[in-house]
């Protein structure tokens, strides 16, 4: 047994005289045969393979991690020659007193997981250990072929020695493995096993879910929807059919409605458009009136923003500037300004006096909580299993922020090292939340305008409070709003409702990207700026971006219906449709569903409290006497959202008086959207 460095955790496997071939073409060579001990452990919600030589006692250092951070490429390192050189406006700011604990640039790793560093003996160096999250396929030796043997291929592509098993074979290790992976040969080679994870933890991962068969795809989405909707679904259609067989002939038809109630398990206790279910109210369906034509204006200029702007820095007219801001958003040299604002850094009211005191005592907070991590040394880090987790998932995900864009293009790029520290800075700031998948996205637009670390996460602090329940673990936010937008698509359009449904596509998780990270993968980089800084103002009403969704999905009525689109074929354009939105379009169609709704003299109190009207009284029929099919309302009063001018009417708004039903639920007002 290995004396040192073993791995702690209830065993489920364990097999000796499993081998290595160190020098197979060396047969007479005994140093070419290292025999050791294969384990399989639970640790921590964790399965871990371990093997290690019998006769090592092996230390820690030596071992092959190819866990959680095995994608890493780089170490974050302070070189000794890099720690004086600041820029001279860096060293004439508040921040140069914090010099020991700001950013530095890459330094390559001298070895990747891939290659073993140098080791005292050579036996140690075949150790190895791994995370079942990580491993992508097995293969196995033909039969017949001597002594059964297995190479594991991880999914940074990195691939084990193979293991030789001189005493049995390794099919108990494979039952082993199948109670926590599905196993599926692949079409390619009947040898190669395909590994799918059923992850119990929110692993949070954006792997991409089309280099796997579909009931890879299905059971991810079930164990982590935020995985499965980051990535997108493009190619699902041939997946979802082709690629579901496994090794069972008799899943090869499963049908769409059977993804379908897979889908809907996906996040627990959602359950929307189901009139049958009990707690439900019917609704008949009202006549919403013409919709309004609205234009949008130019952004607000340096020159307008001044002049609303008193002696003391103050801003004046705020409303107004809220609403010239929704109307034409910013021009860029002003966003670095006013998004401060926007977002809660600055109060509106403040001097520029007050602003600057604001400034230096959260650059002192910021610096603070960013020693706490920088100050972690390796040996506590070992003891700190979410502090690793947590630095493991940014380092992964800095690496594939927005690297087209060239703030953050280039292996040694500054902007990719503040990105990093922000982040890690945040797991101190919510600790409870730390970092999850997603929130790099979140950060990446507010670093490239304020170009200053503090001033970034500062304001990410801030859009993370609105944000917060969306990357909670039990998705409260999520739930709501997927609730919520069905709630308003089926009163804008209840006939589209019902072909979604009818297409198992009715519980809308095609919109989970969408609201998860507010689009941000949908429009263009520039155009997400304009569409964030909308939203932002608050107007005209809650819930906007439950509007901009409406408005993408009434864009794309048409051809979903037209083509006769399936569960499948939809899912599959709605992710195609990433970067062909017009923003400009997109808004000015949710500005006027908004407009056509406040106009609306009998909305369902649901509507009402989604879009943050005032509460109107809804009397709904006598379910006992069943006399009045109808359902009597009271205007829900206008949001205080203003137009610059009065809308133009629309001929084509009016609306079909064909009486339909609305589903709303009674909890749906009580739910708090993120």
């Amino acid at each position: 047994m290995a004396a040192a460095g073993v791995v702690s955790g209830k065993i489920i496997y364990e097999q000796e005289g499993v081998y290595i071939h160190s020098s197979c073409g060396k047969t007479n060579d005994q140093d070419s045969l290292i025999s050791g001990i294969l384990r399989v452990l639970e640790k921590d919600a964790e399965v871990i393979v371990d093997w290690r030589p019998l006769d090592d006692a092996l230390d820690s250092s030596s071992i092959l991690y190819a866990g959680k951070d095995s994608s890493s490429v780089v170490e974050w390192t302070q070189p000794p020659k890099e720690r004086g050189y600041r820029g001279s406006e860096h060293l004439n700011s508040y921040e140069a007193e914090w010099d020991m604990v700001n950013t530095v640039p890459f330094k390559k790793k001298p070895h990747t997981n891939g290659d073993a560093p140098s080791h005292r003996n050579g036996k140690s160096k075949w150790s190895f250990l791994f995370s079942l999250t990580d491993l992508k396929s097995i293969k196995q030796n033909k039969e017949g072929m001597g002594w059964s043997y297995l190479v594991f291929c991880l999914k940074d592509d990195v691939v084990l020695p193979a293991l030789h098993f001189h005493q049995g074979d390794s099919k108990l290790l494979i039952d082993s493995l199948e109670k926590y992976v599905v196993l599926c040969e692949s079409p390619q080679d009947k040898r190669t096993l395909l590994v799918n994870c059923q992850n119990k933890s929110l692993s949070q991962s954006f792997e991409n879910l089309l280099d796997e068969p579909a009931y890879g795809l299905i059971q991810k989405i079930k164990k982590d929807p935020y995985t499965a909707t980051m990535v997108g679904f493009s190619k699902v259609t041939n997946y979802i059919f082709d690629s579901l067989r496994g090794s069972d002939p008799s899943t090869h038809q499963r049908p769409p409605s059977e993804m379908a109630d897979f889908l809907s398990d996906a996040i627990p206790g959602l359950k929307i458009n189901q009139q049958e279910e009990p707690g439900f109210e019917v609704i008949t369906r009202i006549d919403l009136g013409e919709r309004p034509v609205v234009q949008r204006r130019e952004p607000v200029s340096l020159e307008e923003w001044t002049k609303n702007i008193d002696s003391e820095g103050r801003i004046l007219n705020v409303d107004n500037m809220k609403q010239m801001i929704f109307r034409g958003g910013l021009s860029h040299a002003l966003r670095k300004q006013a998004w401060k604002f926007l977002l809660g850094y600055f109060p509106w009211d403040s001097t520029k006096e007050e602003r600057t005191q604001l400034q230096k005592q959260r650059t002192d907070e910021y610096f603070r909580m960013k020693l706490q991590w920088k100050s972690v040394s390796e040996e506590q880090e070992k003891r700190n299993s979410r502090l690793r987790d947590y630095r493991s998932l940014i380092e992964k995900d800095v690496n594939r922020t927005d690297r087209t864009n060239k703030f953050y293009e280039g292996q040694d790029n500054p902007g990719l090292i503040l990105l990093h520290d922000i982040l890690m800075t945040y797991c101190m700031y919510d600790f409870d939340l730390g970092y999850v998948q997603g929130m790099s996205d979140l950060l990446s637009p507010l670093l490239y305008v304020m170009e200053n670390e503090v001033d970034a996460f500062w304001c990410f602090a801030s859009y993370m409070d609105q944000m917060h329940q969306n990357f909670e673990e039990q998705m409260q936010g999520m739930k709501t709003q997927l609730i919520q937008l069905s709630t308003l698509l089926r009163l804008l359009d209840s006939g589209f409702c019902s072909y979604l449904e009818s297409q198992d596509s009715g519980y809308l998780y095609f919109c989970f990207r969408w609201l998860l990270i507010r689009f941000k993968r949908e429009f263009s980089f520039l155009d997400i700026l304009r569409l964030w800084e909308v939203m932002w103002t608050e107007l005209p009403c809650k819930n906007f971006h439950l509007l901009l969704c409406c408005a993408i999905l009434e864009s794309e009525k048409q051809q979903i219906m037209e083509k006769h689109y399936g569960f499948n074929e939809i899912l599959k354009h709605i992710n195609e449709l990433s970067m062909k939105i017009d923003v400009e379009d997109v808004l000015c169609k949710a500005e006027a569903i908004s407009l056509q709704m406040v106009k609306c003299k009998e909305l369902p109190q649901a509507v009402c409290e989604i879009l943050g009207l005032q509460d109107s009284e809804v009397a709904t029929p006598d379910s006992d006497t069943g006399e009045d099919e109808s359902v009597a309302m009271t205007s829900c009063p206008a949001s205080t959202f203003q137009s610059d001018a009065l809308p133009v009417l629309a001929t084509s708004g009016a609306r079909d008086d064909n009486t339909t039903q609305i589903s709303v639920s009674p909890n749906v007002s009580r739910l708090t959207p993120a």
